[in-house]
């Protein structure tokens, strides 16, 4: 397991997760609807909010200054749950690591948001959680934190879905008002715009398996030979792998049904699974070769 903003029990000492200034709004996001929320002294909008979709618990902290018009984090400190070599983190086991540190995360969260005030529920205006999408039981076990904070501190409780919600981080960060975006991410790999008051999905969903779900795999599974999972499923090892590489090994065409724009990345597995089977003098062949995507 990992320990990222949160007070170490070896060493004692608590690590900032909030390194960054404050963020402007450049690009006329939505405004913070009218206080009938709590909003401090000063009239700004801080809330706190859960994400646990996957192996990663974290919480978050974020102040919007209405008169500045930005947003700035206050703190965000995180607890990933690796498992062992060769494995994949399961729902269950993934759920009991969450439910077992979220309350110590909540605490590092608040107590670096605001150091030294006795009660810092007073200054939070809102509680927000991952609603979805993501692994049914740590969005559970998340849930059921949230609601019961916002029961606690009587503010309002706010579910965000999770593929709006990088999107418009992204936004905000990048400064692009009206993006097409490529998302890829650990379930979904989809080409989404915002059209008629919401995000749409104009093409690009993955049929079978997501891109990211093919990286995990090739890490974990024996294909490649059980990758360390640390910081996440096979991804770091293989993509030094990939920017090290110089020859094509074989072009990877994606599939499309019909008109459409989506995509099938299960053959990438079955390509990778025949040449691993070659044996060892098959893969030192291979070694520093990667796969070539058609442009476009």
């Amino acid at each position: 397991e990992t320990w990222t903003g949160i007070e170490s029990p070896k060493v004692g000492a608590m690590v900032l997760t909030a390194k960054d200034g404050p963020c402007p709004d450049t690009i006329g996001n939505l405004p913070v609807p009218p206080s009938t929320h709590r909003v401090d002294e000063q009239g700004r909008t801080i809330v706190l909010g859960i994400e646990g979709s996957a192996n990663k618990v974290g919480v978050g902290v974020l102040l919007y200054d209405p008169k500045t018009k930005s947003y700035e984090i206050l703190s965000n400190p995180r607890k990933t749950y690796i498992p062992p070599a060769g494995h994949g983190f399961l729902p269950k086991e993934t759920a009991w690591h969450h439910q077992a540190h979220i309350v110590g995360v909540i605490r590092s969260a608040v107590e670096e948001a605001f150091p030294g005030d006795d009660a810092p529920e007073r200054r939070i205006g809102a509680v927000c959680f991952t609603k979805g999408p993501g692994m049914g039981s740590p969005l559970k076990s998340c849930a059921v934190a949230a609601r019961t904070l916002a029961a606690l501190w009587d503010v309002p409780l706010v579910g965000v879905n999770h593929c709006v919600g990088h999107i418009e981080m992204g936004r905000v960060a990048t400064g692009a008002s009206d993006p097409v975006v490529l998302y890829v991410s650990g379930g979904n790999t989809q080409v989404i715009a915002y059209s008629d008051q919401r995000y749409r999905i104009f093409g690009g969903d993955d049929i079978d398996i997501c891109h990211r779900k093919v990286v995990s795999m090739l890490g974990f599974t024996r294909i490649v030979g059980g990758l360390s999972n640390n910081p996440k499923p096979g991804g770091t090892i293989l993509k030094k792998e990939a920017r090290e590489g110089e020859e094509p090994l074989w072009r990877c065409h994606t599939h499309s049904q019909g008109e459409g724009m989506d995509v099938s990345f299960s053959g990438i597995l079955t390509c990778a699974e025949r040449l691993a089977k070659e044996g060892p003098e098959g893969g030192e062949r291979h070694k520093g070769r990667h796969l070539l995507l058609p442009p476009g």
